[in-house]
């Protein structure tokens, strides 16, 4: 699928900043007063700015308060709804840390549930997708996760949390990349299944149409596998191997600098493969096969 801008920088911001929202939530750390300001307002513009940057990239952004109506059925409007919520309760939370000097012990476990809770309906808006195999998985939602929860560790500086769910997280991203790779194969999906045409080998004669549309543009994407390793190890190196490295041998605050830009910008790489590598299985119809050589 074509690999927007907007919602790369949505998902991987917004997930780092709920993250840090859950563990000064559960008081990991616990500042007060003015202390407690800048990792609230870093939290809060991560968070925030992940969901403006997610506006544009809808087709009509002066629509997107009516998306929250639809909570029973969508999990794009859940994903709002408990956003919205987290937002709320976190900066009450913030604000009697700073301006009151108390921190709010439920209203922060509040807060930091319903962050990982958005988090969790974000993932689920790609895991709900049968017609992108690669993302139908349950290892979608749990990458999704780990991911905020170690981001959010090193922004908070909790060095010795953030180390297991950098573990987790990079095992559970070679998972979703060895099984995604084979996902749609194994779906059982093809031309024949595509067109109802059954009974032998189905080829494409024609192209559906002889011009570019919609559906080539933002679910046909092909992306090169000497590019996509290559991004890969970027994203594996980055996002994971150097901020372990930093958090071990600079568990000081430059090195805590240090490993949080460089987890994003590893996250930031892998978070475009999530998007430019999923087949949606209407590329069945323009004639590439499940499995089929990338260029």
């Amino acid at each position: 699928m074509h690999p927007a801008p907007s919602i790369i920088l949505f998902t991987t911001f917004s997930g780092a900043g709920f993250g840090l929202f859950f563990w000064l939530g559960l008081g990991w750390p616990a500042p007060v007063h003015w202390a407690a300001f800048g990792p609230h307002l870093l939290a809060g513009a991560l968070a925030g700015g992940g969901l403006v940057a997610s506006v544009f990239h809808l087709r009509h952004p002066e629509r997107a308060l009516r998306a929250l109506s639809q909570w029973r059925s969508s999990w794009l409007s859940r994903e709002g709804l408990a956003a919205l919520a987290a937002l709320l309760v976190m900066a009450l939370h913030g604000a009697a840390a700073v301006f009151a000097g108390v921190r709010i012990v439920p209203l922060g476990v509040i807060g930091a549930a319903l962050a990982l809770l958005t988090v969790l309906t974000t993932a689920m808006i790609y895991a709900q997708l049968r017609t992108v195999p690669r993302w139908h998985h349950w290892s979608t939602p749990a990458l999704f996760l780990a991911l905020a929860l170690a981001g959010g560790a090193i922004l908070a500086g909790q060095g010795r949390a953030a180390l297991p769910f950098l573990g987790l997280a990079a095992a559970l991203q070679l998972l979703w990349w060895r099984g995604g790779d084979r996902r749609l194969a194994g779906a059982g999906h093809d031309l024949a299944s595509a067109t109802g045409l059954r009974g032998g080998r189905v080829r494409l004669f024609a192209p559906p149409h002889t011009g570019g549309n919609y559906l080539l543009r933002e679910m046909v994407h092909v992306v090169g596998r000497k590019h996509a390793a290559r991004l890969r190890a970027i994203a594996l190196g980055l996002g994971y191997g150097l901020p372990a490295l930093l958090l071990v041998a600079a568990p000081g605050a430059a090195g805590t600098v240090l490993a949080a830009l460089g987890h994003l910008g590893g996250i930031l790489a892998s978070r475009w493969l999530f998007f430019a590598e999923a087949e949606h299985v209407v590329g069945l119809y323009y004639g590439r096969e499940p499995g089929a050589p990338l260029r």
